[in-house]
This record gives C-alpha cells, sequence and structure tokens, in this order.
C-alpha cells in the first residue's frame, strides 16, 4: 500500500514510522476491509504541517530513507480524536453529584459559569482544558464557553497559542436563567457577530453560534441566531435537543406552535449543514428524517447522557440506509465524566448493547476521528491519513497499565481481526494514560511521562 508524495514546494521533511490505523469510509455502510486503512509498518511524512506522503515503509523508505524518523516500535497511530460537544467552563465541575439535567445546571453549571466574567480566570481554565485534551489524544473539539464575548476571547487566544483546529462560540440566554448570565436577543446578535469577524477563520479557529438550548432562548434570540447563519453562512450551529424527558416537556410548553423540539430551531432557520445538536436521546422518527435531509449531525455523549440518566440513544436510528445523519462523539465533559474519547465510546459500546445493538471497535473509533470530521464538516482537512490534511494525530500504546500489558500480545497485529481485539481492549480500558504522544501539525505537542503511566 503506497500513497504517492503530494505537489509541494522544497520544505523539511521528517517521518513517523509505526503501525497506523484511520478511516477511508464509513464501517457503519461498508464493509471494514473497505473502510479500515492499517498499515502495519507504516511511515508518515509531513511536511510544513502536513501529510506529504503516507504508505508502507518498505514501499517509501526508498524515497524517504534520509529524512529525519521518529519510530514508534509497538504502538498504534491514529488521526488525533474529534469531540463534538464539550463544555470548557464546566472543566472545574466535572463529577458533580446527584441531579439529572435542569436542577444539575442549576445547582451546578450556572454558578460555575458566572466566574468566566473574569478573563483571567477564564484564561486560567481555558489552558487547563486544552492540556486536559491533548492528554487524552483530542485534537479538535466543538467547544461551549459562557454568555461572556471574555470568555470566547480567552478560548480562541490559547487555543491559537497552541496551533489547534478549535471551533466555539459564546452562550446566547436571555430567559430561564440566572439573571448574571443572561444577555438579550439584541445583544447576543450584536456580540455574536463581532466575535465572528473576529475569530472565525482565523488560522485553525472556526465559529459556532451558540444558544444554550430552546429553554433559555426566546423566539427572538432564536430568530437572531438564524439571522447571523444567513449573514455568515459558513459558521457553525451549536446546541442541545432532546436530551432529557422533562426537558422535552417543558420545550413543548415554551413551544406550543412547534411540532417537537427540533422544530424550535428549524422555524429559527437553525437546522442546517454546519449544526451540531448534542445528545438527541429522544428524538422522534421524524426529527431523525429531518436531520437527515438538512445534513446536520448529532453529538453522541454517552457518559452524560447514563451520568444524568437521561437515557440510551438510537445509534442505529441514526446510522439507517434511510435517513443516516452525521454523528459524532462527545464527552461533553462537565455532565461528561471523562475527556477521553476511548472512555466516551467504552459507554457507547454499553449503550448499545443495553439497547440489543452492536458497536465494533473500528465503528467507535470511526466516531472519533473520520466521523467527527464529517460531522463538523471538516473531513477534506482533517481526520485520517489522506495527502495534504493537517498532521495531528496521536501515539497509543496498548499496553499502558499493567493490566493492559498482560491483555495485549507485545507484538503488532497483523490483520484486521488481530486489529480488530487490540483497538477493543484500547476502546475498553484505555484513557488518558494510553496516549503516549499528540502532535499537533507535525509538533509534538504532549508526550506522557513515566509518572502518568504508572
Amino acid at each position: 500500500m503506497s500513497f504517492l508524495k503530494s505537489q509541494s514546494s522544497q520544505l523539511q521533511l521528517k517521518g513517523i514510522r509505526g503501525a497506523f490505523l484511520d478511516f477511508i469510509d464509513d464501517p457503519f455502510y461498508v464493509s471494514e476491509a473497505e473502510s479500515v486503512r492499517y498499515v502495519a509498518d507504516g511511515l508518515l511524512v509531513l511536511a510544513d504541517g502536513k501529510v506529504e506522503a503516507f504508505g508502507a515503509y518498505g514501499d517509501l523508505c526508498a524515497e524517504y530513507g534520509e529524512i529525519a524518523i521518529t519510530h514508534y516500535p509497538n504502538r498504534l497511530i491514529m488521526p488525533g480524536f474529534i469531540d463534538t460537544h464539550i463544555h470548557y467552563p464546566q472543566t472545574g465541575m466535572i463529577a458533580a453529584y446527584g441531579e439529572q439535567l435542569l436542577e444539575w445546571l442549576n445547582q451546578y453549571t450556572f454558578p460555575t459559569e458566572q466566574k468566566f466574567k473574569d478573563k483571567a480566570y477564564a484564561r486560567n481554565v481555558a489552558e487547563i482544558f486544552l492540556d486536559e485534551l491533548l492528554r487524552n489524544g483530542t485534537t479538535t473539539a466543538l467547544v461551549f464557553a459562557c454568555v461572556f464575548p471574555q470568555s470566547v476571547d480567552a478560548f480562541f487566544e490559547a487555543a491559537e497559542g497552541r496551533n489547534l483546529c478549535m471551533i466555539a462560540g459564546k452562550v446566547m440566554m436571555d430567559r430561564n436563567a440566572p439573571a448574571a448570565l443572561c444577555d438579550t436577543a439584541e445583544s447576543s446578535y450584536q456580540e455574536t457577530k463581532a466575535l465572528i469577524q473576529k475569530w472565525h477563520r482565523r488560522g485553525r479557529l472556526r465559529y459556532a453560534v451558540t444558544p444554550r438550548f430552546a429553554i433559555t432562548s426566546t423566539d427572538e434570540q432564536l430568530r437572531l441566531a438564524g439571522q447571523l447563519l444567513q449573514e455568515f453562512p459558513d459558521v457553525y450551529l451549536h446546541t442541545h435537543v432532546s436530551e432529557n424527558v422533562d426537558e422535552v416537556a417543558w420545550v413543548k410548553e415554551l413551544f406550543p406552535d412547534c411540532q417537537g423540539y427540533l422544530d424550535t430551531y428549524a422555524q429559527a432557520g437553525l437546522v442546517k449543514e454546519r449544526s451540531i445538536f448534542a445528545h438527541g436521546v429522544h428524538l422522534s422518527d421524524q426529527e431523525f428524517q429531518r436531520l437527515s435531509e438538512a445534513g446536520a449531525a448529532v453529538a453522541l455523549c454517552h457518559t452524560s447522557s447514563l451520568f444524568l440518566g437521561s437515557g440510551l440513544f438510537k445509534i442505529e436510528q441514526a446510522k439507517s440506509t434511510e435517513y443516516p445523519v452525521k454523528v459524532g462523539l462527545g464527552t461533553d465533559v462537565g455532565a461528561g465524566t471523562s475527556f477521553s474519547l476511548l472512555q466516551t465510546a467504552n459507554e457507547a459500546y454499553k449503550v448499545a448493547q443495553l439497547r440489543h445493538q452492536t458497536l465494533s471497535p473500528f465503528k467507535a473509533l470511526f466516531l472519533a476521528t473520520l466521523g467527527g470530521a464529517r460531522a463538523l464538516c471538516l473531513d477534506d482537512t482533517i481526520g485520517n491519513f489522506d495527502l495534504g490534511k493537517a498532521a495531528d494525530f496521536i501515539v497509543l500504546d496498548p499496553r499502558a497499565t499493567p493490566l493492559m500489558a498482560f491483555r495485549n500480545a507485545p507484538d503488532t497485529p497483523r490483520d484486521l481481526t488481530e486489529l480488530a481485539d487490540r483497538v477493543f481492549s484500547l476502546v475498553m480500558m484505555g484513557d488518558d494514560r494510553v496516549v503516549e504522544a499528540t502532535y499537533i501539525l507535525g509538533e509534538l505537542a504532549h508526550e506522557r511521562t513515566n509518572l502518568e503511566s504508572e
């Protein structure tokens, strides 16, 4: 297997050698043999932060044998993980005990988010948050900030300093929340517009118009959010939908003229290709169809949905052949209980089991990589090792803990059958400890210390 190098200018080349796993198609719809790309002894050649060449080491070593090569034997190298729903202001309240969604927001979330009026505080949390993402192998995320514009500035400044591909936005919230966290329909429009003009497509950064959820936005605020999407057609829409039974019932009371929860957004022009809706646990058949026809996506947040007792997502309906919906995985920290997308995939497998469905390890890792990139309409730049894509990738150690070392042989899997077993153990047992290194644009951004692996 060999992929010829791109036509780039003469740049300083470097290489990464090891066993590589990525995806070239969706294993929910085509066979694993057609969708999984596994190179047991591969070479990834990098130039100016992008993939210059990729293939079997034996095929490329003659041409690239003289470049500096970093070798990771007995490891698995993958594209960086993509988190399609997470709240950076909730980093400090992860593992807050004992409530379901609406009570949890009032008791924990809203008091925590009021601290982000202080930009210095927000910047400190943003740095801790990004450190955790990189430690867990997450290289791109779709991120909620707070209602305060300075919380967005703090996050983007931190992300820009690390050359990260990140999407974020200011929360829009003009009712059913503490006064200190409420904006108005007009102020949210003006502040969001200014932030879009400042940050959207600045380097690797992208902006998401971010009404928290229908309960905390008036009709006018949702309408103005839709107006922003018309004015800036390539920005994102990021919000929540149908997470909790009580939430769905309250939305019905607040929007009696709408045909279901999703329709509150659709009537405002918010259900589009770059619209990502978190959770979707209680979506109806008609809502799945509407999402499919619009090209919108759902972020599956299994650790959060289980932690808050919200319900079990219907993966087989989202990935149907009749009305397929783009889906990615979201940790949803802080209702989510881990920054690790491996742990999120672990819970996704269990949720599927409870619903008498199956989620193979390859399907789970597709959702965490190329599937997430497709959900975010970024699969032209990230998500696998195709030529010209950004060199955001991770090095995983299948023997990172004593138990995993006992479970997994030291040799490299020879075929997809052996690889599937190794990958499944990573999904079920893995967390930040298996992430040996994280690279951003071909540069080492995180390296596990011996202390971290013990």
